[in-house]
């Protein structure tokens, strides 16, 4: 058998916006996904993995090349182009003999009305779509699909129940990969799969969100003290609105419900298309998000600079039957850049020296302890909403970092002096601020010392010099 037979496919599923706590499987007994829930069956789900940034563009720049936003000159949310800091890991894989096509978004630089200028990405096919909209005059694969349909995209989404399911861009984006998948050839090949849901504006298909009842839905973690700790930290980056009604809440978290289901119906569609096809044993599917959504906790809705387990947990499976481990969920600490070296491991690809994740591989393979992975991840935040636009020109942002343990998470806002800083054992919905408690001034420093620490340590030195004398 040749090296191209032995190694495997990958589809690499990345929903927008998805948090954590949002698989039946995983515990979450109000939502419906099945599909999800058998990857987790068939695979290895991690119940602890973080984003490193709570926004689209640091996120994706990080978990593509294996290395923390900082280092890559990806820290803004709508920067004109993509700064080609470290090479993606699709193109790694290209390079190395993988056939690679995408669907949906990619969201390295601004997409804004206008098409996302590309890199050296890697992918030979590009189905481009940012999201659901009709802003561009020319690119925009879903809407010319759409237009190919006899259908107005524009006027489709004036009222979004008419779209049906079957024309939803996470349906199309699944069509492509189908499609794709099915291609003749003699390599391997990633397919990336990047649909624009659950983000806002929370528009499911109406026969998807009739399956959920508003008054249904679980009551999202807030207290009365919640306005004054906001108060105290004051305005940041993405959440300047307030405190939204909760029964709004119970609206939106119906919604977000429902565009996972939809995902979750795709999600079977792919998986099935792969077994009909005879390419399920040599592929590995990874169904993972890029940052998650506060859905009402602390009154909160989007996303932002902060830190709660809502904003940067997200889910992470990894299923490939025959080869991974199967039904374990891992508590162990991991970080998106870890998808990265792995991928890179399992095809037998070296792992360039500035990549600064860690494989998951001896995790997934049995090798090593599930439960042991990180001491601790960081996540980053630095000005990261475009200052471009109207009623920026005062715009400054937010700048903040975050480190988590396995007990204890530190947030430090460096423009200011509140900070927040939880003992997740002892208060799991992060209610009871210890940043000024006298008690815990020694371990605040510790974490700070350990942040400061990992951030020094994170920054990129470039190429090894070699001086000759």
């Amino acid at each position: 058998m040749s090296r191209e037979q032995n190694r495997p496919n990958i589809l690499w599923i990345c929903t927008d916006q998805q948090r954590f706590d949002t698989i039946g499987a995983l515990g979450n007994s109000h939502i419906h996904t099945p599909n999800l829930d058998r990857l987790v069956n068939e695979g290895v789900a991690f119940s602890h993995a973080f984003c490193q940034s709570p926004i689209c563009t640091p996120s994706r720049a990080s978990f593509l090349t294996g290395m923390y936003p900082s280092s890559v000159h990806g820290c803004m949310n709508g920067n004109d182009f993509w700064a080609d800091a470290a090479p993606l890991v699709t193109k790694l894989l290209a390079d190395s003999g993988y056939d690679c096509g995408l669907a949906g978004k990619l969201h390295l630089a601004g997409a804004a009305d206008r098409i996302e200028p590309r890199g050296d990405d890697g992918y030979r096919v590009f189905h481009w779509s940012h999201d659901s909209r009709d802003l561009w005059p020319e690119g925009n694969a879903y809407a010319d699909w759409i237009r190919s349909k006899g259908k107005d995209l524009s006027a489709l989404r004036w009222h979004p129940e008419m779209i049906p399911p079957e024309l939803h861009q996470t349906t199309w984006c699944t069509d492509m990969a189908i499609e794709f998948m099915a291609e003749e050839r003699d390599a391997p090949w990633l397919m990336s799969v990047n649909v624009f849901d659950p983000h806002g504006p929370f528009d499911p298909p109406q026969q998807v969100l009739d399956r959920y009842d508003p008054n249904r839905m679980p009551a999202p973690l807030f207290r009365e003290s919640d306005p004054t700790a906001h108060a105290r930290l004051g305005r940041v980056d993405g959440f300047g609105a307030g405190i939204v009604t909760q029964e709004r809440i119970r609206e939106i978290q119906a919604a977000y419900y429902a565009m996972i289901t939809l995902i979750d119906d795709n999600v079977g569609r792919m998986v099935d298309a792969l077994e009909r096809s005879g390419q399920r044993e040599n592929t590995i599917v990874i169904f993972m998000s890029d940052h998650g959504e506060m859905l009402g906790d602390h009154g909160l809705v989007g996303k932002g600079c902060r830190f709660y387990e809502a904003l940067v947990r997200v889910p992470l499976i990894f299923s490939w039957p025959g080869h991974f481990e199967q039904g374990v969920v891992s508590s162990a600490l991991v970080e998106l850049i870890d998808v990265a070296p792995t991928l890179l491991e399992v095809s037998g690809e070296p792992r360039p020296e500035r990549m600064q994740g860690r494989s998951l591989l001896p995790i997934l393979s049995g090798v090593d302890n599930p439960h042991s992975h990180r001491d601790s991840v960081r996540c980053e935040y630095y000005r990261a909403l475009n200052p471009e636009g109207p009623g920026r020109e005062a715009f400054t942002g937010t700048y903040a970092t975050m480190i988590r343990d396995a007990r204890y998470k530190l947030s430090v806002y460096h423009d200011r002096e509140a900070g927040e800083l939880f003992d997740l054992q002892a208060d799991a919905g992060e209610f009871s601020n210890l940043w000024d408690d006298p008690n815990y001034r020694g371990m605040r420093f510790d974490l700070m010392k350990k942040s400061f620490d990992a951030l020094a340590l994170a920054v990129d030195v470039g190429p090894k010099q070699v001086v000759q004398f």
